[in-house]
């Protein structure tokens, strides 16, 4: 077990230094100038060239990329041109919130894919799993944005049942948190709902086919015990694949949804950066990005080997 998760650690090492190269690279590929966006209008070279000395835009690529590296490793993510402060205390004052929609975003997620997966596998080519299957193709092909456009139009507009965006934590009370999150949440958690929905199917109807089910139907074993002990706990580890990737989506690719929803979280963020060509503000968010979607398959990966001896083997 060891050695397979240091293995692995090895590999995902090579993968964020890999992705940190790149990342430094096509951030600094972006058009536009950090030190003229900073500057007025009326701004002389002489002063624009000193603003380039002053955030070191100056120095070679090689001596920036060392640079911001070497303070990533140790926490020291940089300055914000734009914001004159630390880029890892602002990540972590806007994380709290892309958690916190995540999270609730992959419980609505996984409360619609596990049922709707069972019973599709269960029923195949009913009534119930073509049902499904049509409400699952929907949903893989909505984009998230309109999702949540129609949302706002339909709950805060005309029902005006809630509010059309902003966020309140749990600390002003879980009603009027939920009330502000349930929105994006949802429009997030249904779109891949749909994506865990079919993997759960297929991989349900994969494990049915086996030659075991057969047999545990033929000794008289409860068909409600065989789909969801035999069948479901077999189809778990695609699921919890499938599941991981879409939590590490719903961390690192909720830029869309946090701008219709107004939401102070790092996808707000993100946005706000590129288009103010805030070089070390992009590069830290992009690379928490990536390293949170590393950690996250990481530990999927230390999960199938606890669930599955012959993954360790």
């Amino acid at each position: 077990m060891a050695n397979f998760l240091l293995g692995r650690a090895a590999t995902l090492a090579l993968v964020l230094f890999g992705a940190s190269v790149l990342i430094f690279l096509v951030v600094r590929a972006l058009p536009g100038d950090p030190a003229i966006a900073m500057m007025t209008s009326n701004a002389t070279p002489a002063e624009i060239q000193a603003m380039r000395e002053a955030i070191g835009l100056h120095l070679p690529l090689w001596q920036q990329y060392f640079a911001w590296v070497g303070g990533a490793v140790t926490g020291d993510l940089g300055r914000s041109f734009m914001y004159s402060a630390g880029v890892a205390a602002m990540i972590g004052e806007r994380f709290p919130v892309t958690l916190h929609v995540s999270l609730v975003a992959l419980v609505i997620a996984m409360a619609i894919a596990i049922p709707a997966g069972v019973l599709s596998a269960r029923y195949k080519g009913g009534a119930l799993d073509h049902l499904f299957r049509i409400v699952a193709m929907i949903g893989i092909s909505m984009p998230v944005f309109w999702q949540g456009l129609l949302s706002i139009l339909l709950f805060a507009v005309v029902l005006g049942w809630l509010p059309p965006g902003g966020y309140q934590p749990l600390s002003a009370g879980i009603g009027t948190s939920t009330a502000h999150i349930i929105l994006p949440a949802v429009a997030l958690g249904t779109a891949y709902a749909a994506t865990i929905t079919r993997m759960l199917r297929s991989s349900m109807l994969d494990v049915l086919g086996r030659e075991h089910i057969a047999v545990a139907r033929a000794h008289g074993v409860p068909e409600r015990t065989i789909i969801w002990t035999d069948a479901f706990r077999n189809a778990l580890i695609p699921t919890l694949t499938a599941a991981g990737f879409s939590f590490g989506y719903l961390l690192a690719g909720a830029v869309l949804t946090e701008v219709i929803f107004n939401l102070p979280g790092m996808g707000r963020l993100l946005y706000e950066s590129i288009l103010s060509r805030d070089y070390p503000l992009v590069q830290g968010l992009v690379l928490l990005n990536v390293t949170l979607f590393v950690l996250i398959n990481f530990g999927m990966d230390a999960l199938y080997a606890v669930l599955d001896p012959r993954i360790r083997r």
